[in-house]
């Protein structure tokens, strides 16, 4: 969402990350409602990761506004690559499943939370590409069970990310409407037509519009050089 604002409706960098973070709140309140109807949801791993995020989210929107919007860019395209490098290659990453020992499991969802938390602040995005992989890989999660633990634990998240956001003027209210009624209708359409192409070609048509989409923002040029 946040490349389609700035691109397409030229909001500014800083209103789309705000403005995104709203979008993410019905995202998250859909999909966890559909997980938890299959009982794919770990409500303790929930517990674990929000409790961190919560306090982290505040101090990623915080941070954000102190950013001007040339390095906000260029912090933007490094995430935006290094979500490309997970997805492209997460078939790879060993397993090593802490879920045998409560304190591990435990340590690994709270670090987790804290940094998916504040990345979420600061980049206006759920942090699902983060905490379903350490689920996965390093706590034992099934991949059904991760990913709606993640929609669960985006719900609080991006609450307490959008009412910082929002006190800082970084949301813009009239596209809010348009990207919810867009979210309630993509996350419908969305499961139907990814089953028409393999996993493996999807996951390629989004790590190439992620890298060139990473590339473009990390060649923004600061503003007195311009």
């Amino acid at each position: 969402m946040v490349p389609f604002m700035v691109e397409l409706l030229k909001v500014r960098q800083h209103q789309a990350h705000g403005t995104s973070l709203v979008a993410v709140i019905f995202i998250g309140l859909i999909g966890a409602f559909a997980y938890s109807l299959e009982r794919s949801v770990d409500f303790f791993a929930a517990i674990a990761l929000a409790c961190p995020a919560i306090l982290t989210a505040n101090l990623g929107a915080k941070f954000m506004a102190l950013l001007p919007e040339w390095k906000l860019k260029r912090s933007f395209g490094t995430f935006l690559l290094f979500v490309a490098f997970l997805l492209a290659f997460k078939s790879y990453f060993p397993h090593f499943h802490f879920s045998n020992t409560f304190l591990g499991k435990a340590l690994t969802l709270l670090i987790t939370g804290a940094f998916t938390g504040f990345l979420s602040g600061m980049m206006g995005v759920g942090g699902g590409l983060i905490m379903v992989p350490v689920m996965v890989l390093l706590v034992g999660l099934s991949q059904h069970s991760a990913q709606g633990t993640s929609l669960l634990v985006m719900v609080p998240t991006s609450l307490v990310g959008s009412w910082t956001h929002w006190k800082l003027g970084h949301v813009d209210w009239k596209i809010v409407p348009g990207l919810i009624i867009g979210v309630l209708i993509g996350t419908s359409l969305g499961a139907r037509f990814a089953h028409l192409l393999p996993e493996h070609h999807l996951r390629l048509i989004f790590v190439a519009f992620m890298v060139a989409m990473g590339v473009r923002y990390l060649l923004t040029k600061p503003v007195n050089s311009q």
